[in-house]
């Protein structure tokens, strides 16, 4: 359920995703609270903002970003297929949330036109974190997610994958549908859909643009090892192409993390290490303790001191002043 809010003062709007938590198995729980850790580690002006939560013992509830575009699913469908210059704008603004998310260790892996939300400008917001996961340098993912339209084959064989490139897998489907009004890989029949995915072979229409086409080649291709890695994408000539007006500040963006020295077990933050557990890779807590006090600069630093900085720089939200929640009859899809 989602319902708009309103900051009593400045009039701000928010969406306030509720979660009953009596509903949901432990699992279930495990994987919302999953999110809201990889929501607290992103803030990137392309990502949907998550300003705060607040919970009882019934309720969860998700203070987001409102943003009032809908879906880019529903704006292309309104369209048919999207202008080159266009395409490009929302594709710059795409692969620049995502690069930062890479750059946190955070594969979304489940990256399509309905989870990416349009404000009143359009401008994207990914959205929908659900499916995302944490991954450390040198690890693969093994858990089979997302759409059929937008997974890769190494997923959808159930292999083990890097889900950044998997994300760029993803990214490469959703332009082609952006610039063609169409899916490269479509059918009624989910087997011969996986198959059709698993093969890779699609037709690019005479209308996109040869130095797109390349890049499509490179993004939709089969092979893993192959297969363009978000760096490359980002420097290719179709991406940076267009007039100074049309880059505006959407080409990727990494701010670098300051990790110091924590003492002793006692000066570590115990609701910051209660969010790191929730992420699903840091299960074992000794280690991850370890990790922490470690004099040296590692991935476990990187997201603790993420997280502190989170919280030292937001306050909960109930200090500023309340929020009001306004009944509405009609609810906003905002996840």
């Amino acid at each position: 359920l989602v319902k708009l809010g309103v900051h009593c003062i400045t009039g701000r709007k928010v969406a306030i995703k509720i979660i009953n938590r009596e509903k949901l198995s432990e699992s279930v729980l495990q994987k919302v609270e999953r999110e809201i850790a990889i929501m607290k580690l992103i803030e990137h002006p392309h990502v949907l903002g998550l300003y705060d939560v607040y919970e009882n013992k019934k309720y969860l509830y998700l203070i987001l970003e409102h943003v009032s575009g809908g879906e880019l699913f529903d704006y292309l469908v309104k369209k048919g297929r999207l202008t080159p210059k266009e395409a490009r704008r929302f594709f710059r603004q795409i692969i620049s949330a995502l690069d930062f998310c890479h750059s946190h260790s955070i594969c979304h892996r489940d990256l399509k036109p309905e989870n990416l939300l349009l404000d009143e400008k359009n401008n994207i917001r990914i959205a929908d974190f659900g499916m995302a996961s944490l991954q450390m340098d040198g690890s693969m993912l093994e858990t089979s997610c997302g759409s059929p339209h937008y997974a890769c084959p190494e997923v959808i064989r159930g292999e083990k994958y890097d889900g950044r490139r998997a994300d760029v897998w993803s990214c490469g489907v959703i332009l082609y549908a952006l610039l063609v009004g169409a899916l490269p890989f479509d059918d009624d029949n989910l087997r011969q859909l996986l198959e059709k995915v698993k093969r890779g072979v699609f037709h690019i229409p005479h209308f996109v643009p040869p130095e797109c086409q390349d890049l499509l080649r490179g993004m939709i291709e089969v092979c893993p090892d192959k297969r363009m890695t978000l760096a490359e994408v980002t420097r290719h000539p179709w991406v940076i192409a267009g007039s100074k007006s049309e880059l505006e500040l959407e080409l990727p963006m990494k701010e670098a993390v300051q990790t110091h020295i924590i003492p002793t077990v006692e000066d570590l933050d115990p609701d910051v290490l209660a969010s790191m557990t929730s992420l699903g890779c840091f299960k074992d807590k000794e280690k991850l303790v370890q990790e922490l006090l470690n004099t040296t600069h590692n991935t476990e630093k990187v997201v603790y001191f993420l997280l502190l900085d989170r919280k030292r720089r937001k306050p909960a939200y109930e200090d500023e002043t309340e929020v009001i929640f306004r009944n509405r009859s009609e609810s906003e899809k905002n996840d």
